[in-house]
């Protein structure tokens, strides 16, 4: 059978200028002029577009169809690593426990809740029944009201991330009539149960004002905030304490909060303080302990690793801040979590986390230990704020998810629940070590590794690298059971904690930010080849693999060092940088100017990005094998950006390697929404590195 020909993109030459520099874009033209609607109806993509997309995915399917039978393998191996009828330990929350399940075979989670003790077990939404006839459904916010008599959850449709958001009746189990469209899909009820604060996006998809909406008034809800800045997105939520809706306004390096008292929902917002450029914080509410008082998680006055302060209700503004935790150069602290007399707080320092809890009387701190080299931990919030039991989460890279409760009194834990692989795990057949890289600049970066015990450690050997470096986000060295399926035919998983993140504290971001953005791409390639130099693998032998802002590193890093990479993929990449940065009227892209810089206003920022933007350096040269995914309503990185990096690639590259592009239809950012359905995208990814590596 004679192979499929690639199809090759019309060049539609467009030329744009800015500070003095003209450049010329082939592939501008598979930007939907009408993008804004093709995002809320994808039916509206023009025709050539869609023609274009279309013949990629038929070339896509062709190419990859002698790994048909490898990628059902594939997906049933995965597949059988999952609990199919498994659920959540349940929340209590005064006479129920909430909890969410899945059926044998669903797709989709059911809410649930039972008496407390257990018992009397009923489904408020089953998710299952609710996706029937769609090709794509994801539930984003499902809270109940504070008297267990509503359910309010949003849903989203097409992949776009605009939620429509819909109320239940619990004692009917009906939808009652109100609809809110057009919503970001957080919900935070009032404590008088009938009044429901949601977030709602503007024309460009920006998350922009939150709403106030009276349940069964039949009226529109009414604005409690609006966002004048297009760079700040609006966000919402509750205070631990149930005492106060928190409305946050924030871009990536700024924030500022509101508070309005949740019993008396109509009260004007509280200001906490301000915004200042580059200072953010977060509030914590603490009644009680003589006088109420807020607790707040900021990097204020030069506290690059965060501090947390207190301060009076009465007097939330940051001339009134008093520190409580000062600040410790190198400890970073993740997030806090207030109960009636305890503060906990996710701290990481030395590139592992750890949880500290401390007494609100008295001060006193003690630490929960945890023995393997590299591990990962999680807090769970819960809905009970008088309590002296904490729930979190524990994985390392061969450990399953183990989810405890810890008395704070007794320093006592008892496991809850453990993750379940029904075809079987055993620790330890594995095994996870923790390296360290040295950078251009001798940064020591660290590196995450899982290999199956006995596996072969050479220069065959094939790796497959995967990193992020972006936004601050730490990648957790957690369990995974997809990447088994690798592991198991004889891959070394790797993870490169790169700058950008903050794996080594906040520094560590700022250091992979802005004008020092290529340490991030740099230390990726120094992980590379310090796994080479260690003789875990050879050039060649290594798949590198990011999705998002970890695609636009697996593109940079395409261009600069082609020669170490047996493949690429790169899920929904960012590699469109400077087109995307430069155009303000894109859903993202204001907030992501104090990551990269503002290239309309700043010729150093234009020159930064436009030297690392994956699609900007696109060369006439050899590339490794490469798959690159898109998702035609993601509204985070859009379908073109992919699809034109796809098409410049192949009229530039010198090498006869496959190059691929699978565009969903049907989904946005996150791929399809169905447990099993993301199954099949990542078989698709597994099989197209097993085939080019030779591994399969």
């Amino acid at each position: 059978m004679t192979a499929m020909k690639p199809p090759i993109a019309a060049a539609r030459p467009e030329t744009f200028a800015l500070h003095g520099t003209e450049w010329v874009d082939d592939y501008a033209w598979l930007k939907d002029a009408n993008w804004q609607e093709v995002m809320k109806d994808p039916s509206k993509l023009s025709t050539d577009i869609r023609a274009y997309l279309e013949a990629e995915n038929a070339h896509t399917k062709d190419w990859m169809a002698d790994t048909e039978e490898l990628q059902r393998g594939l997906k049933a191996e995965m597949r059988g690593r999952i609990k199919e009828d498994d659920e959540t330990v349940p929340a209590a929350d005064g006479k129920f426990e909430y909890f969410t399940t899945y059926a044998e075979g669903g797709q989709h989670p059911r809410y649930c809740r039972q008496a407390a003790g257990g018992g009397g077990r009923e489904i408020m939404l089953d998710g299952d029944i609710e996706a029937e006839g769609k090709a794509f459904f994801r539930i984003g916010a499902a809270e109940h009201s504070p008297d267990h008599l509503k359910f309010a959850y949003a849903a989203d449709v097409n992949g776009s991330e605009r939620y429509a958001v819909r109320i239940r009746d619990l004692a009917s189990g009906k939808d009652l009539a109100d609809e809110i469209e057009n919503a970001r899909g957080d919900v935070a009820w009032a404590n008088d149960g009938a009044t429901l604060f949601y977030t709602e996006l503007d024309d460009n998809h920006r998350p922009w004002r939150v709403m106030r909406y009276r349940v069964g008034g039949g009226a529109a809800g009414e604005v409690v905030y609006e966002e004048s800045d297009p760079g700040f997105f609006v966000g919402l939520g509750k205070t631990q304490s149930g005492c106060f809706i928190e409305i946050s306004a924030h871009d990536h390096t700024t924030s500022e909060v509101h508070l309005i008292d949740a019993d008396a929902p109509e009260s004007p917002l509280v200001t906490i303080a301000a915004r200042a450029r580059d200072v953010e914080y977060s509030v914590a509410h603490v009644p009680g302990h003589g006088e109420d008082r807020l607790l707040i998680l900021t990097n204020a006055e030069d506290a690059e690793d965060f501090k947390i302060v207190e301060t009076p209700l009465t007097a939330p503004g940051a001339e009134n801040w008093q520190d409580l935790i000062p600040h410790e150069p190198g400890c970073l602290i993740r997030s806090i979590l207030e109960f009636e007399n305890y503060l906990v707080r996710l701290e990481r320092k030395d590139g592992l986390p750890r949880i500290v809890i401390r007494a609100l009387d008295g001060g006193a701190e003690h630490l929960i230990e945890f023995d393997e080299e590299a591990y990962e931990l999680g807090i769970l919030a819960g809905y009970e704020f008088k309590t002296e039991t904490l729930r979190f989460t524990y994985s390392s890279m061969t450990t399953p998810q183990r989810t405890f409760d810890y008395n704070i009194v007794a320093r006592t834990r008892v496991l809850r629940k453990e993750q379940h692989v029904p075809s079987g795990h055993d620790a330890n057949d594995y095994i996870t070590r923790r390296l360290f890289a040295a950078a251009e600049d001798g940064a020591m970066v660290p590196i995450s590794l899982l290999y199956k015990a006995g596996a072969k450690l050479d220069d065959s050997a094939p790796l497959l690298l995967y990193g992020y470096g972006s936004y601050g986000m730490s990648m957790p060295a957690s369990f995974s059971t997809n990447r088994l399926s690798l592991v198991d035919r004889g891959f070394i998983y790797a993870i490169a904690h790169i700058r950008g993140g903050t794996e080594r504290g906040y520094g560590w971001y700022l250091d992979g930010k802005l004008d020092k953005k290529r340490n991030t791409f740099t230390d990726f390639i120094a992980a590379a080849e310090h796994l080479i130099g260690e003789g875990f693998t050879a050039a060649g032998r290594i798949a590198i693999y990011g999705a998002s802002a970890g695609g636009m590193l697996v593109g940079a890093a395409a261009n600069m060092r082609p020669d170490l990479w047996g493949a690429v993929v790169g899920e929904v990449p960012f590699v469109d940088v400077l087109n995307t940065i430069c155009d303000k009227d894109l859903p993202l892209t204001p907030p992501e100017w104090p990551e990269w810089g503002n290239p309309i206003r700043d010729k150093a920022a234009f020159d930064n990005i436009r030297s690392y933007s994956p699609y900007d350096n696109v060369e006439a040269k050899d590339y490794p094998p490469l798959l690159a995914t898109a998702g035609l309503t993601d509204p985070r990185v859009t379908y073109w950006e992919p699809a034109k990096w796809v098409a410049k690639l192949r009229a530039l590259k010198t090498d006869a390697n496959a190059l691929l592009l699978r565009t969903n239809m049907d989904a946005g950012h996150g791929g399809a929404a169905g447990r099993f359905d993301r199954l099949d995208e990542v078989a698709i990814s597994y099989a197209f590195i097993l085939k080019v590596l030779d591994a399969a």
